[in-house]
């Protein structure tokens, strides 16, 4: 039986590559002035987008709020709402000008949930295409 299997080589480097000391996520947050070298793409007073260094896809980026929390049951529900609209503008942003057939949203939450940066919630945007497996 053939399996199709989302395979991104270019991965790899996530788990020999350099680390940042502490919360990668509120480090992004709090060094805006390192914006272009850490691929943030917006910022406001509640989250950033940044793009994801290990992409699944071209153009998967996330959404993440400043806020450094594990716990999405206990975000502001200001703060979720913000990132729902965020979300919504990055799919239309996805489909119209990136043309991805597409979109999966995601968020892993805690280690066991599979989350690779468990301390602090972030929104997945990966674009898909029709047959890219």
């Amino acid at each position: 039986m053939e399996r199709e299997v989302l395979y991104s080589p270019w991965r790899d480097e996530y788990v020999s590559g350099e680390k940042i000391e502490g919360c990668v996520f509120c480090h992004i947050s709090s060094h805006s002035e390192e914006d272009a070298s850490l691929h943030v793409l917006y910022r406001d007073e509640y989250c950033f987008i940044v793009m994801n260094r290990y992409p699944y896809t071209p153009g998967h980026f996330m959404i993440i709020p400043h806020l450094h929390t594990d716990a999405l049951e206990t975000l502001d529900p200001k703060i979720w709402l913000h990132m729902s609209a965020l979300a919504q503008k990055g799919v239309r942003m996805l489909k119209e000008a990136f043309g991805a057939h597409g979109v999966n949203l995601g968020m892993n939450l805690g280690k066991a949930g599979g989350a690779g940066i468990a301390e602090h919630i972030h929104l997945h945007l990966v674009p898909r295409w029709e047959r890219d497996t």
